[in-house]
């Protein structure tokens, strides 16, 4: 595990907010060089504290109006069906999110649809026959708010 100072824990509020900050501007508001900026945000990244920069889209301007939480408990526990299902989720595209998860069920998904008929469609047409699914159950997402991590 690294060393974090009070100016790394700093530099990465900065980033968590908008990773789309040059070096210079963080620098700016670090009281710190470009290029002492640049050193921090390498040795981060080398460190693997900083593993990469997203672009957060916004499903609903998209028309993805429906956001489901899909909790999936498989029929039978092997190495072959988490490695199968796995494989076989990973390919269904309104599947945006899958976690291995340690609970009342083996997965977490986070599905997108146009609307619930699409969502149907997608869960009966995909996500049920995938390989080794057992029981599942859908929790709607009503709103989201966003908060910073502990950092």
């Amino acid at each position: 595990m690294i060393e974090l100072d009070e100016t790394d824990r700093q530099l990465l509020r900065l980033l968590v907010a908008d990773a789309s900050l040059p070096t210079a501007e963080l620098g700016r508001r670090l009281g710190l060089s470009q290029p002492a900026t640049w050193r921090r945000v390498k040795r981060l990244k080398e460190a693997g504290v900083i593993a990469g920069r997203r672009l957060r889209l916004d499903p609903a301007a998209l028309g993805f109006g429906v956001t489901v939480f899909l909790g999936v408990k498989l029929a039978a526990k092997s190495q072959v069906n988490l490695a199968d299902f796995e494989r076989a989720v990973g390919a269904i595209r309104e599947v945006q999110l899958v976690e291995h998860v340690l609970g009342l069920y083996d997965f977490r998904l986070r599905v997108v649809a146009r609307d619930l008929a699409d969502f149907e469609r997608v869960l009966r047409r995909r996500i049920m026959t995938l390989p080794g699914v057992g029981a599942l159950e859908a929790n709607v997402l009503l709103s989201e708010e966003r908060r910073p991590g502990p950092i």
